[in-house]
């Protein structure tokens, strides 16, 4: 595999850069440190099979511009994307192979696929979100935390999201809350509070390193070898 990282310079982008070695064919990063090139126009087009970003959200039109020129895959392992950024990748994925996931564990993947069978085994129970990062992480919730209520919505469509529950007023069964704790350096903990009337299940799924998402952003890279043109995700792998 050849593979072109953006955000080379970033704690995600060395854990990768490290696991992949000689597979690297070229880095791109904002900073500019370490001789990197700070843009892909600066890094030129190289022949590569797959685009992997690891930067910002705000990179996702480069990326994805990129990765469509020199007919490589793109693997997008940010979040916090606005509706207008996932809309162009959900875009360019009609052209283009594109790998795009809130989070890259597939213990995250398997937790979404639990959520949703248990969601729809107790069709009544009230679900809650918890999730809880470091306190240095910028967008909340987490992007894993809506990847499990889009999960749970696929089984529960009439599902509204309540984000940080606050003010006077009933749940609804409607709701699923998610809240969100941002506490010293923990690397990412999420949790599906599923409770009825007469029972409660809670599924945990738990980070210990962030090596776990670079192990899965290569799984990921390397699933999109040679694929054509459209969405995948860690569901598309788990399939």
């Amino acid at each position: 595999m050849r593979a072109i990282l953006c955000g080379a310079n970033g704690a995600m982008g060395k854990l990768i850069d490290g696991i992949l070695a000689d597979e690297v064919v070229g880095r791109v990063s904002i900073d500019g440190e370490n001789g990197v090139p700070r843009t892909f126009s600066e890094l030129g087009k190289l022949e590569a099979d797959v685009v992997i970003d690891f930067s910002h959200h705000t990179a996702v039109p480069d990326v994805l511009a990129y990765a469509r020129e020199i007919g490589a895959a793109a693997v997008i392992g940010t979040t916090g994307h606005t509706p207008e950024e996932k809309e162009l990748i959900f875009a360019a994925a009609k052209e283009t192979p594109v790998f795009f996931s809130g989070n890259m564990s597939l213990g995250i993947a398997v937790l979404c696929r639990l959520a949703k069978q248990a969601a729809a085994a107790f069709p009544d129970a009230d679900i809650e979100i918890v999730e809880v990062h470091h306190t240095r992480k910028v967008d909340a919730p987490s992007g894993t935390a809506l990847m499990l209520f889009n999960a749970i919505k696929e089984v529960r469509p009439e599902a509204v999201a309540n984000c940080g529950r606050a003010g006077e007023g009933k749940r609804t069964k409607e709701e699923i809350g998610i809240s969100a704790l941002r506490l010293g350096n923990v690397v990412g903990i999420h949790e599906v509070h599923i409770h009825t009337a007469n029972q409660s299940l809670v599924l945990k799924h738990e980070s210990g390193s962030r090596a776990m998402l670079a192990d899965g952003g290569v799984a990921a890279a390397r699933f999109m070898v040679g694929k054509s043109a459209g969405f995948y995700n860690m569901e598309s792998m788990l399939n």
